[in-house]
């Protein structure tokens, strides 16, 4: 019986020096030296999400040029997006959000049976009625226009879906509100056709009267020399 112990014992121990026999072995092959030097370095920015959105200025579409040339019907099919939420009929009922019947230049936060969240409160207190540039910007980015809303609506971003929308949107009132006239829409451009030529006759207009003073300069320092009488 104790030979087959020893026997045992033996064998355990013989394989225990072959195992680390052959792990010595394999670090002595197959190690490897760290570089002195890194191939490349991976460096984490922080924020870069962020900073790279930050970078890109974003700019307001003006609707009213749109709202002109806006295909109503095409808005119905848009408004599919917000009928889980908000319905458009005349007396209906307010879901997650508010009926939207007479909608256009109604007071913000001012629908009966409704609980507005406290964002849309305090934006009611500095803007009084829904305008078409209201509707826009926060039809495009609820929480970017409105701070605190509890609207989760992530936005439409295509100008053209929100004027298609929004004159769908107008249709649904007891008394439709007058679209934006040709000429209220094209004033922000016109303004600006109109300053550039006053901006250019103020830079010339140095060089003018400059241009102006010089026959009379050069016609004082003539002068003397045209009145002094011939030598006899």
């Amino acid at each position: 019986m104790n030979s087959y112990v020893n026997m045992g014992v033996g064998a355990f121990l013989g394989t225990v020096f072959v195992l680390m026999s052959v792990s010595i072995a394999s670090e002595g092959i197959f190690h490897s030296e760290v570089p002195e030097k890194e191939g490349f370095a991976i460096i984490a920015e922080e924020g870069g999400s962020d900073a790279g959105a930050g970078a890109t200025a974003e700019v307001e579409v003006d609707i009213k040029p749109l709202l002109l040339a806006a295909d109503a019907s095409a808005g119905e099919t848009v408004f599919k997006k917000c009928a889980s939420c908000h319905t458009v009929d005349k007396g209906g009922a307010n879901k997650v959000g508010p009926n939207l019947w007479g909608l256009v230049e109604r007071p913000i936060a001012s629908h009966e049976g409704f609980s507005y969240s406290a964002g849309m409160k305090t934006f009611a207190e500095a803007n009084k009625t829904w305008t078409y540039d209201h509707l826009s910007f926060f039809i495009e980015a609820p929480k970017k226009h409105v701070p605190g809303t509890a609207m989760g609506f992530a936005g439409l971003k295509k100008p053209e879906e929100r004027a298609n929308l929004i004159a769908w949107l107008r249709e649904h009132a007891d008394a439709p509100v007058a679209l934006p006239s040709a000429t209220a829409a094209a004033a922000p451009a016109a303004e600006g056709e109109a300053a550039k030529p006053a901006a250019e006759a103020e830079a010339a207009k140095p060089a003018t009267e400059a241009e102006a003073a010089k026959p009379a300069i050069e016609g004082d320092a003539t002068k003397p020399a045209t009145e002094t009488a011939p030598a006899p």
